[in-house]
C-alpha cells in the first residue's frame, strides 16, 4: 500500500460477519464443487419476509416520476418527517416536532457513527452494553473516545445494574448506548427501566442513546424511552424500518430527540451524502401507515419461528429464554457440553460449539464472544430464517 492507514483504523477490525460470510462463501464454493448442500446460515438478522405492499406500490410509482430522481433535501421530505411523527404518537405515545426533532437516516447504524461523530472528542467516554452490538464500540474506536463497558447479565435480566454504574468513575462519560429488546439477549425493556435511565443520564449529564430496532418484534407493547416524561433533556432514540417493515436492505432509519441534538447530527450528516431517494423516502411513509394487523402477521410468524429455534437449542443442549423478543434467539453453553472441543480450550464456549456445528454439519450459528465479555458462554440464532430451514437446520445437528 502506498500510504499507511489511519492511526483510528488500528483500533477496529473488519466487522465479524464480513469476515465470516466470506469464509462460508468459500466453503460453499468447494460444497458445491463436491455436490455437498451449501452452509446454512442462522446467523444474520435480515428479514427475509417482503416488505409492506403500499410500500412496493410507492417506490414504483414514485420512481416512474421524472422528477424525482435529483438530489433530495439533506433533512428529508416534510411527508416523511411527518410520517415519522404519527408513527411515534400512534404506537409509542410520543410527541415529535417533524420539523425539528426527526433526523431520517440511511438505516440507524449511520446514526451510530454520525452520533459518535458529532458528540465525541478523543478521550470522551462512552457507556457500552457488554454483550451489545459491536458497532457501539467500533463507533466509538474511530472517533478515538474510550469505551467503558458496563455489565448485562442473566441474574439481572440483561438489564444495567445502576448500583454498579454508580460505583464506576463517571468522569468524561458524555453518551450512554442502550439497546431494548436487546440483541443478542432478547430481553425487555419496562418503563420502569427507561424512567431509570432517564433519571441517571440527567443526573450525570450523560446522553443517553437509546437504539430501539426492534421494539415492534415479538413485542405486543412497543416502547419508546421518549414516553418518559423530561427525556428529551438527556435522550436520544434511533428507529428503523429494517426489522419492523421487512426493509433492512432499504436503509431507512431515523434518530429523534430535542431539536439540539437532531441540530448537531445534520451537521455531520449533511457532509456525508446528499439526501435519501425520493422514492425510498415515499415507500417510507406508506410503510409507516401500517396499521396493528401488519405487526400482529409479522409476530405470528416469528414466534412460530422462535419454537423452532428452540428446538434447535434443545438438541445442542443450550439453555434459553422461551419469552424473548426480538429477532434472535440467546442460548447459554454449559461446561460438558456434548460439542465442546478439547483442542479447543482456549476458545470460548460458545465459539467451540459454533465452530463445531458449522464445520460438523454446514450450520453457522453465532457466537456470542463477538458481543462482549459477557456472551463467551452463548450462542445466537436469527430468526430471519423460513421454517423449513430451522427444521432442516435441527435435522442436521441431531445427526451430529
Amino acid at each position: 500500500m502506498i500510504i499507511s492507514a489511519a492511526k483510528r483504523t488500528e483500533s477496529v477490525q473488519e466487522y465479524y460477519f464480513s469476515r465470516k460470510l466470506k469464509e462460508i462463501d468459500r466453503m460453499n464454493a468447494g460444497r458445491a464443487a463436491s455436490g455437498d448442500e451449501k452452509i446454512i446460515n442462522l446467523g444474520i438478522g435480515a428479514p427475509d419476509g417482503m416488505p409492506p405492499a403500499e410500500a412496493i406500490e410507492a417506490l414504483k410509482e414514485s420512481a416512474s416520476q421524472p422528477g424525482n430522481h435529483a438530489y433530495q433535501s439533506y433533512i428529508g421530505l416534510p411527508q416523511l418527517r411527518q410520517a415519522f411523527a404519527d408513527w411515534y404518537a400512534r404506537y409509542y405515545g410520543v410527541s415529535l416536532d417533524p420539523g425539528k426533532e426527526i433526523q431520517p437516516l440511511v438505516g440507524s447504524k449511520e446514526g451510530i457513527l454520525l452520533i459518535s461523530l458529532a458528540f465525541l472528542n478523543p478521550g470522551d467516554k462512552v457507556l457500552v452494553p457488554d454483550p451489545g452490538y459491536p458497532t457501539y464500540s467500533s463507533a466509538t474506536a474511530l472517533t478515538e473516545a474510550e469505551l467503558v463497558p458496563y455489565d448485562l447479565k442473566a441474574e439481572n435480566g440483561w438489564r444495567p445494574d445502576f448500583e454498579a454504574l454508580e460505583k464506576m468513575d463517571l468522569s468524561g462519560v458524555k453518551i450512554m448506548w442502550t439497546n431494548y429488546p436487546n440483541m443478542p439477549t432478547g430481553a425487555s425493556a419496562s418503563m420502569e427501566l427507561y424512567a431509570e435511565l432517564v433519571d441517571f443520564g440527567r443526573r450525570h449529564g450523560i446522553l443517553i442513546c437509546n437504539d430501539n430496532p426492534y421494539s415492534f418484534i415479538l413485542n405486543d407493547h412497543p416502547l419508546s424511552i421518549l414516553a418518559v416524561p423530561g427525556a428529551k433533556d438527556c435522550c436520544l432514540e434511533l428507529n428503523s424500518l429494517s426489522k419492523a417493515h421487512n426493509m433492512s436492505g432499504w436503509r431507512i432509519g431515523m434518530a429523534a430527540a430535542d431539536a439540539e441534538i437532531i441540530a448537531q447530527i445534520l451537521k455531520v450528516k449533511s457532509q456525508m451524502d446528499s439526501g435519501m431517494f425520493k422514492p425510498l423516502q415515499m415507500a417510507a411513509v406508506a410503510a409507516l401507515s401500517q396499521g396493528p394487523e401488519w405487526f400482529m402477521a409479522l409476530n405470528e410468524e416469528y414466534r412460530r419461528r422462535r419454537v423452532l429455534a428452540g428446538r434447535i437449542f434443545d438438541i445442542i443442549g443450550a439453555e434459553y429464554d422461551h419469552d424473548s423478543s426480538g429477532m434472535f434467539l440467546w442460548g447459554r453453553i454449559s461446561p460438558g457440553n456434548r460439542f465442546l472441543k478439547p483442542e479447543q480450550a482456549d476458545a470460548s464456549l460458545g465459539e467451540q460449539v459454533s465452530d463445531a456445528i458449522l464445520y460438523g454439519c454446514g450450520v453457522f450459528i453465532t457466537p456470542g464472544f463477538i458481543f462482549g465479555r459477557n456472551g463467551r458462554d452463548y450462542i445466537r440464532i436469527s430468526l430471519c430464517a423460513k421454517p423449513e430451514v430451522l427444521e432442516r437446520s435441527a435435522e442436521k445437528i441431531s445427526k451430529m
